[in-house]
């Protein structure tokens, strides 16, 4: 290890070839290797031309490079330093997984869908209940979308949303228990000026079928934010066998009925931790909650 000195602040850094930075990788790759994650990622990932080739090695390199805190095409060389490369065979260079990534369409989105969903049935094969415990006799599905700014001029699908950046929406499922902490059920990768409700209710089919694959056999609750208040989404969930709790909007008629209810039916409820008033920069201890009556969707239009 040398370390250099300057004014503001000490640097070190490991140059030893016998130094393996990231050896907790096995257990990830013996993993992945247990699963038939190269062979799965032959069937279903095709991208023309030389970039395509050995689509399973390239999609390793980046999901070992990512869990080893890489964030960028470069940081990929992180598992080609020291002694890495007596571990980790078949890491291709950043260079030419930057080729790789750049040979993906907007077309091939739905390939890795079913490749990731694929993979996290595998994997809950092979952990069995360690993977989620508790998913047999509850668990949550939650729905949610987010925008990703892009800065290519060029990218396909790029647009700007109800954000005002230029970027992606991605729609994503988490699967949890009480126990055991998220994992991806499903992804969805769209257009950037695209409705989170577009299509929401075969993203919530995908992620049921994944959930049901993971493990999720028993009580599964489908959960997910004002965005996703369509009618066809809740179909798709009770046809699933699932409940579901979703926000509603704030429109004229559910104002109306919150209006409605009388103050002395309103009852304080106090939170375990606090929570942050964006608006006021407070933090709000407790809240009033009541019932009331409402028909949702009621318009067959």
């Amino acid at each position: 290890m040398r370390a250099s000195h300057t004014r503001a602040a000490v640097s070190a850094r490991f140059d030893d070839r016998s130094v393996v930075s990231h050896a907790g990788l096995l257990p990830l790759l013996r993993l992945a290797e247990n699963v038939g994650f190269a062979g799965l990622a032959a069937e279903r990932i095709r991208i023309p031309g030389p970039a395509g080739a050995n689509p399973g090695a390239k999609l390793l390199s980046i999901v070992a490079g990512m869990a080893a805190g890489a964030d960028s095409i470069d940081d990929l060389d992180v598992l080609r330093r020291g002694a890495a490369d007596r571990l980790f065979r078949g890491v291709r260079a950043p260079s030419t997984l930057g080729t790789f990534l750049r040979g993906f369409e907007i077309g091939h989105a739905g390939a890795l869908e079913a490749f990731a969903a694929q993979v996290l049935a595998r994997l809950a094969g092979q952990a069995g209940p360690r993977l989620l415990p508790g998913a047999g006799e509850y668990a949550v599905l939650d729905l949610d979308s987010k925008i990703k700014q892009v800065y290519g001029r060029r990218k396909t699908g790029a647009d700007y949303g109800y954000t005002k950046v230029l970027g992606y929406n991605v729609l994503a499922a988490t699967l949890s228990t009480p126990i055991a902490a998220p994992v991806i059920a499903a992804t969805r990768l769209r257009g950037g000026d695209a409705d989170t409700r577009r299509k929401a209710a075969s993203f919530a089919r995908q992620a049921l079928r994944a959930a049901r694959a993971a493990g999720a056999t028993g009580e599964l609750l489908v959960r997910a934010d004002s965005g996703y208040y369509v009618g066809s989404l809740v179909r798709a969930a009770v046809e699933g066998g699932a409940c579901f709790s979703i926000t509603m909007p704030q429109r004229a008629p559910i104002r109306a009925a919150i209006e409605g209810i009388a103050e002395e039916e309103w009852t304080t409820v106090e939170y375990a931790t606090p929570v942050l008033d964006e608006e006021t920069g407070t933090r709000v201890w407790a809240a009033e909650v009541a019932e009331t009556g409402y028909t949702a969707f009621a318009n067959p239009t």
